[in-house]
């Protein structure tokens, strides 16, 4: 069997140490060098879980390693979250987390999670605008006839929802306290459920998200009145957004972005943000996401942590003045 000498033996065990410490100090830069895990807390098929197995396929591309979609379905996304949060910080386990992880804080005790602590946004993938639809047999053809309608019948008017405590139920409040006028809350159990009570008359008015909605809303019954969103939808030019209708301000709509555990090297994400956002230029994604009723969004990571901020903030108001817990 081989010796070493005392010099022998120290320079291998020198040359050992710094061979280690280079691999370590080289692990972000060197990343990735192995799969990559998407957690998405809800049902494969939907409108999260897709968006997600189209951004994987071209982040395998670009990094050059399996990127896999993985469901974790559950307490309203948060199991998936709280999973995220806690996985290792090192870029291999991600969230395409929803619009609802900015407000699970005010309907949720004792999580452990915060969006804005526990997390390191990468890159806003894209919005999916609330849009106003009322009932053809409601009549009211825009937004101020509509609240004129509300404050002549106080209580009145109903508002679906898919559930209390989400994304569309939220968008209705809002309207109640920035309008000023008082509606009832009907939740369903599903957007389906929502849209055929809504076309059938059932209930007034549905804040409906343009992915799920695009096609029937273009057919004019439910009647779309206005766009929750900063500027008019590509997809539907004529609708006014709800500030040129009468409610400066006034934005909700669900998105999609990706997020790290706290703690993740900003070299890999950094090369997450620039991947994301080279997807995001493709062609065939952007023609996808555009044709589902969605909007591209992407930019840099300070752009999505502004937002995020932003949207906790927005619906914090809402929660102050409506009383919302889920056990």
């Amino acid at each position: 069997m081989k010796t070493f000498g005392p010099v022998a033996g120290a320079l291998a065990a020198g040359a050992l140490i710094l061979s280690l410490a280079s691999a370590a100090h080289a692990t972000p830069s060197s990343y990735p060098t192995k799969p990559i895990r998407i957690i998405v807390g809800y049902q494969a098929g939907g409108p999260t879980d897709l968006t997600a197995r189209l951004l994987a396929s071209k982040l395998q591309a670009g990094l050059g390693q399996p990127v896999i979609v993985e469901n974790k379905v559950g307490a309203g996304s948060n199991i998936a979250s709280d999973y995220v949060a806690s996985a290792p910080p090192d870029g291999y386990t991600l969230l395409l987390a929803a619009a609802p992880i900015t407000m699970t804080k005010y309907l949720y005790k004792g999580l452990k999670f915060d969006v804005l602590k526990s997390f390191e946004p990468i890159a806003n993938v894209m919005t999916a605008p609330a849009v106003l639809a009322v009932s053809t047999r409601l009549p009211a053809h825009d937004l101020r006839s509509l609240i004129a309608l509300a404050k002549k019948k106080p209580g009145t008017l109903t508002f679906g929802s898919t559930g209390a405590g989400g994304s569309q139920h939220l968008a209705g409040e809002l309207l109640k306290q920035r309008a000023g006028i008082d509606m009832l809350h009907v939740p369903y159990k599903g957007a389906s459920a929502a849209l055929t009570d809504l076309m059938a008359g059932t209930v007034d008015m549905v804040f409906m998200t343009s992915m799920s909605a695009l096609p029937t809303l273009k057919s004019g019954n439910p009647r779309a009145i206005a766009v929750a969103s900063k500027k008019r939808m590509p997809q539907m030019p004529q609708l006014p957004t709800m500030e040129e209708a009468g409610l400066p301000g006034f934005e909700a709509d669900s998105w999609n972005g990706l997020l790290a555990p706290a703690g993740t090297p900003k070299e890999v994400l950094d090369r997450l943000n620039a991947e994301v956002n080279k997807a995001l230029a493709s062609p065939d994604v952007r023609d996808t996401l555009v044709s589902q009723g969605a909007i591209v969004v992407g930019g840099s990571r300070e752009q999505f942590r502004q937002y995020l901020v932003e949207e906790v903030d927005r619906w914090g108001k809402v929660f102050q003045t409506v009383q919302i817990s889920v056990q």
